[in-house]
């Protein structure tokens, strides 16, 4: 009976339980800064699809903004549910269909809605609620973040998801579920690349692209491939969409998408700034680009900002480094390829970034006058956060008001990874989001909190866990037998986050 609520979307194995940081308000007020926007301060906050919660949650743990979502999937509702609880969260989440959230008029005006990929695999039906919700409930200089799966990039790759979706709908049994239908159909389109047809002679790439799908998670690809409603759209379109919702484009999420210099040639650069329409001039980037996947801010009554204000609001934003110097890569890859990352300006930058103290640009301007400009600063520290080395982060009377908040989730989070691998994030009230943090060191970490001060001693902790439910620890696809290998692992990695990760985390506030 599932298809009276579900509207063709796969229902039998639950989402990802992904974190996408595109979703956290205070980095989409920095890339709306960084395009010359003004940015509101966030209060209010909603996301729609919000999949198992996991980014809500985090979100709602690790900031004082007040959240509301929904994600029509109740078992996906209830885990969500689950972990704004264990934070404490003010955060009113719910199964409803878009229709019957939407029309929800005790909601308040809120300063964020956050869609991340679902408008993509909606009925047209469902994207007008939304549209209409935009509309009512996003307050004036609100911010909507929606990413999608944009034309052209998906040109050539759409005919090869039709393909499975073909198979897995007519010639695999529905019997075993949306997991054997994906099975199924990478097996059956395996068979049918390998009589080299005329499309994968045409499109050559196909068969790189398809051998990576291959490898991806399996309840990733059964929603990926196999609802009902699946529609790639190019920015304009979107821009028709939202017309009737008063908001315009503003700027890329995805910081990286906006630095011209790793994804257009100097030609294509010179082509777009003589293009006057912001929307045409997306269009044209990207066809530059081949982009197939977008994730757009659009702004209900932007506000310019002047040269001065947008550079003197730049010199206030806090930022601090969350990965190992030694680990950031002097390379970038953007739509041109590989691209070198100037030793001149990143690595004084780094080096002063890497006590992991919290630095405003201006601060950083001040150590290298002289050295670096402005400018190259600002676009250094937008590539390293598209990196995930560098991460913006809150003032300290936010960090202080959501700091228990943020200990109550990660707490409940670490308990879980005792038995669970499937959030890999722990909440930082530092960055006011989700931070990467694996399973073991987070047992590594639950183990200092439980007062086990040494290496040795988390590993014994680990080592318990592990035993009373006979699990092993796989190495390199090899599963390590004997007790010995796998304390001798465990002491390794244990060693490996008391010298480089937990440095890190006690930064970000969370250990």
């Amino acid at each position: 009976m599932s298809g009276e609520w579900n509207s063709g979307y796969v229902t039998d194995v639950t989402y990802t339980h992904g974190y996408y940081q595109e979703l956290n308000p205070h980095r989409a007020r920095l890339a709306l800064i960084q395009a010359g926007y003004a940015a509101p301060d966030i209060m209010n906050a909603c996301e729609l699809g919000f999949g198992q919660g996991v980014s809500i949650a985090l979100h709602a743990a690790a900031t004082e903004v007040r959240w509301a979502g929904t994600d029509f999937n109740p078992t996906q509702a209830l885990h969500a549910q689950g972990l704004a609880r264990a934070s404490g969260a003010d955060a009113d989440l719910s199964d409803q269909a878009f229709a019957e959230f939407c029309g929800r008029e005790e909601l308040p005006e809120f300063d964020f809605i956050g869609l991340h990929g679902i408008w993509s695999w909606i009925s047209d039906e469902n994207r007008a609620v939304i549209v209409d919700f935009v509309r009512r409930k996003l307050k004036v200089g609100g911010i909507l973040y929606i990413s999608y799966n944009t034309q052209p990039g998906w040109a050539a790759a759409a005919p090869l998801r039709h393909l499975m979706t073909e198979i897995g709908a007519n010639l695999i049994s529905p019997a075993g579920g949306s997991t054997a239908r994906v099975e199924g159909a990478l097996d059956f389109v395996d068979k049918i690349l390998s009589t080299n047809p005329n499309y994968l002679k045409a499109n050559p790439g196909m068969k790189e692209r398809f051998e990576g799908i291959k490898k991806q998670n399996r309840s990733y690809l059964a929603h990926e491939y196999f609802n009902r409603d699946w529609h790639p759209m190019y920015v304009a379109d979107m821009a028709r969409w939202l017309g009737s919702a008063k908001v315009s484009f503003a700027a890329s999420a995805h910081l990286p998408d906006s630095v011209d210099a790793i994804n257009l040639t100097p030609e294509q650069q010179a082509l777009l700034k003589d293009i006057p329409d912001p929307i045409l001039r997306e269009t044209v980037r990207d066809y530059c680009m081949n982009q197939q996947f977008r994730r757009d801010l659009w702004v209900k009554g932007a506000r310019r900002l002047t040269p001065l204000e947008r550079s003197e609001t730049l010199r206030q934003q806090r930022f601090l480094l969350i990965v190992r110097r030694s680990s950031v890569p002097m390379s970038i890859t953007g739509a041109l390829g590989s691209a070198s990352l100037s030793e001149a300006v990143y690595t004084p930058i780094l080096d002063i970034m890497s006590d992991y103290k919290v630095r405003t640009l201006g601060d950083i301007e001040a150590a290298l006058q002289g050295k670096v400009m402005f400018n190259q600063i600002v676009q250094a520290v937008l590539i390293l956060m598209g990196m995930g080395a560098v991460a913006p982060s809150l003032d300290q009377s936010a960090i202080s008001k959501s700091k228990k908040k943020a200990d109550r989730l990660n707490l409940h989070l670490m308990e879980r990874a005792r038995s669970r691998d499937e959030i890999a994030y722990l909440a930082s009230p530092v960055t006011g989001g989700g931070i990467q943090v694996g399973r073991f060191p987070q047992l590594f970490a639950l183990a200092l909190k439980a007062g086990r001060k040494t290496p040795q001693e988390w590993v014994a902790f680990v080592i318990e866990t592990l035993s009373i439910q006979g699990q092993r620890i796989v190495k390199d696809g090899q599963t390590l037998e004997t007790e010995d290998e796998n304390r001798a692992e465990l002491l390794r990695q244990a060693h490996e986050f008391a010298s480089q990760q937990l440095p890190i985390l006690k930064a970000l506030e969370i250990v």
